[in-house]
């Protein structure tokens, strides 16, 4: 069953995401480290990083959705322009959609089944080596 997931919804300006975790991704270049907000309930999911002015570097969003699935996002009254890193369930990523566009309706697919969606600062993918294939460190993908 496909869910669809929006990156934004409504929510006030400077609503976040109730707990912060840290978060590693190993790329060919070593690992790159960050701070993410977690969305696990629905509705933290639904709000996303919207009407977000700023976002730092090492900050992101971990969107959680227990089980492997076709992901839809979007950026509607998404203020910044953001890279999404779909996450398989064994931490690995299976796709990135880099630079998405601030305020669009477009949906922006996982093009597979996916347990997570990362999302960083746009350009933050190319400027720190995260590539397809990178496992993704926390506690919600196994260990190996």
């Amino acid at each position: 069953m496909a869910a669809l997931a929006f990156a934004a919804a409504a929510c006030v300006p400077s609503a976040h995401a109730a707990t912060v975790e840290p978060l590693s991704i190993d790329t060919k270049s070593g690992p790159v480290a960050f701070k993410v907000e977690m969305a696990l309930t629905s509705d933290e999911r639904a709000k996303g990083l919207m009407y977000r002015t700023e976002l730092a570097p090492d900050a992101g969003m971990l969107f959680d959705f227990r089980t492997d699935q076709q992901v839809y996002m979007w950026m509607k009254n998404t203020y910044l322009p953001l890279d999404m890193v779909f996450i398989r369930s064994d931490g690995r990523i299976a796709s990135i959609a880099a630079n998405t566009t601030p305020l669009s309706t477009e949906t922006i697919s996982s093009g597979g089944p996916v347990r997570a969606v990362l999302e960083l600062p746009a350009g933050t993918a190319k400027a720190r080596g995260i590539a397809v294939g990178d496992r993704v460190r926390h506690h919600l993908f196994p260990n190996d």
